[in-house]
């Protein structure tokens, strides 16, 4: 292959927010065209371009636990299909193929220049219902793969242009919302091809030769931006530990363990301390697991650093199939990209608190999500609706308080709870309280932020179900550099002539009444730094504003 032209500072930028600037508008595409409230509210989905190697060339700052995964998707697409032609879109969502778990459908569309295939352009997005035994696509019993969903391994969904109805009516068939999935598919592929059509048109403005030889210069810059980073931290072997609640199914404590060995501008995380793979959904997908440790190396570098395959070519990443990051095919996997892709990146923050003390973060809250299946009473029609309100706190930083309500640690902020009046406009529910939660943040010289205090009101005149899935109701968002951990969650759901029942994080088939109140109380984030180092001009304001019951 001959070396690349030389490509000059200025048509490198340009080149670089061009790609930027086209993801960003996938996005929004996406934003305005999805049917369902997982995406058009809570923006449940990612984009990105990789090439035709698997390599990551850009995203926009959506859900980084999607997009660390999507070079491995991309190169499950390159081992099957060999014959790729303008107007294809490949499809899929199998975890052992690149997936994550089974509710994030991928779809790719390739771009050509003239007969010659460069890129793709991807949109990863959750669906709101995948199939398999449950409602949500999230199966707290599932004990197999094949009890979670429908399994979509690469298919070509268009073959030059032409829908392959047959395709699209078996998958339909098989997933309980069929309306919104056609439409959230429909909006998938109208955001990738958008991307194609503008990556088309830089083609056409600057040469493929250019655009080709740029990309080298974006990804060779980057990678030394980010090893001049890396090179500046404690050189070592490092260790650190996180431990989910359970796994459903009597396992109480799963351990996730990373040594992490720093040496010059090298990193090498090494998972294989981490406990055995379990019987439950708990279990992470390969790709899941490779992106969580992607997206943890994120947070430590420079946040202006582009998130590119560049970037991650100083991070090597040991792991054995068989344990709880990396489980065998066929096993359950879906609540992997919250848990334990949440703790690896806590286990891995942890360790490197050693080694770069001023770049770690106190904990994120985790994930313990409810997903309600009902009769709407206003229309007659079934509905499906996944709780994204009540997001958790953001855990603390050498640069001040963490962000309250901000969500889990494999989100960042990425997925938004949206408005509580359009959700009740859209679903027979009734938000009576959605408010901070008062000293739910750890303690620290920076305090976590805070979790959410919700109730919320079933108006159906027929009794619904409900699932959870999640973590993070006996251990709290880890406390950093000596700060506290902050709150668990406690859930609970509110029966007339029923006691009080206190919901578990795993759980399917939940009967709700009409009338039944889902009490919320979600965690805070983790604090950073000594308690007793923090202001007493601090500790007064979060007095006055309520965020703490009293001084300390």
């Amino acid at each position: 292959m001959p070396a690349p032209a030389k490509i000059d500072p200025i048509t490198r930028s340009v080149v670089q927010h061009r790609l930027s600037s086209i993801v960003k508008e996938m996005g929004e595409a996406m934003l305005r065209t999805s049917y369902s409230q997982i995406l058009n509210s809570s923006r449940d989905f990612s984009l990105a371009i990789c090439d035709i190697s698997g390599r990551l060339i850009a995203q926009a700052d959506h859900i980084p636990v999607h997009v660390g995964a999507l070079p491995w998707a991309t190169l499950a697409v390159e081992a099957r299909f060999k014959d790729v032609a303008p107007g294809d879109v490949i499809l899929l969502n199998d975890p052992y193929q690149g997936g994550s778990h089974l509710p994030d459908l991928t779809a790719f569309v390739p771009v050509f220049d003239g007969g010659k295939r460069l890129l793709w352009t991807i949109v990863r997005a959750h669906q709101s219902d995948i199939g398999g035994a449950t409602h949500g696509a999230y199966n707290p019993g599932a004990t197999e793969i094949y009890q979670e969903g429908i399994r979509i391994p690469p298919i070509k969904l268009y073959e030059a242009g032409k829908p392959r109805e047959d395709l699209l009516d078996l998958l339909a068939l098989n997933i309980r919302n069929p309306r919104e999935f056609r439409g959230d598919l429909a909006a998938m592929l109208g955001a990738a091809h958008l991307g194609e059509r503008r990556v088309a048109k830089l083609f056409s403005e600057f040469g493929a030769e250019t655009v080709e030889a740029a990309i080298e210069a974006i990804l060779d810059a980057t990678e030394q931006q980010t090893r001049a980073v890396v090179s500046s931290w404690k050189d070592g072997v490092f260790y650190g530990e996180a431990l989910l609640d359970d796994d459903g199914h009597g396992r109480t404590d799963v351990k996730i363990a990373a040594k992490v060995t720093k040496n010059g501008s090298d990193i090498e995380v090494d998972l294989t301390g981490s406990d055995p793979q379990s019987t439950s959904f708990v279990n992470s997908s390969h790709a899941n697991m490779q992106a969580a440790v992607a997206m943890a190396f994120a947070y430590l570098i420079d946040a202006d650093i582009p998130k590119n395959t560049g970037a991650l070519r100083p991070l090597k990443v040991v792991a054995r199939q068989g344990t709880i990051v990396w489980a065998d095919p066929g096993r359950p996997v879906t609540l992997c990209t919250s848990h334990p892709s949440n703790e690896i990146v806590e286990a891995i923050i942890k360790a490197m608190s050693a080694s770069c003390p001023d770049r770690v973060m106190g904990g994120w809250g985790r994930r313990f999500r409810i997903a309600i299946q009902g009769e709407d009473p206003r229309n007659g029609r079934n509905f499906i609706w996944h709780m994204f309100q009540a997001r958790p706190g953001g855990g603390a930083s050498i640069g001040g308080d963490g962000y309250c309500s901000i969500g889990e640690w494999h989100t960042v902020g990425g997925l938004k709870f949206g408005s509580i009046e359009v959700a009740e406009v859209r679903f027979p529910l009734h938000f009576r309280q959605h408010e901070f939660r008062p000293d739910s943040g750890g303690d620290g010289q920076h305090r976590g932020g805070l979790g959410v205090a919700l109730d919320m009101v079933l108006e159906t005149q027929k009794p619904a179900k409900g699932n959870t899935a999640g973590d993070g109701a006996r251990h709290g968002p880890c406390g950093m550099l000596g700060g506290r951990d902050g709150e668990p969650h406690h859930y609970r759901l509110l029966s007339e002539g029923r006691a009080p029942r206190v919901l578990k994080t795993k759980e399917v088939g939940i009967e709700l009444r009409p009338g039944d109140c889902l009490e919320i109380r979600s965690s805070g984030g983790g604090g950073w730094g000594p308690p007793e180092k923090r202001s007493a001009e601090a500790r007064a304001r979060d007095v006055a504003q309520g965020l703490v019951s009293k001084a300390v």
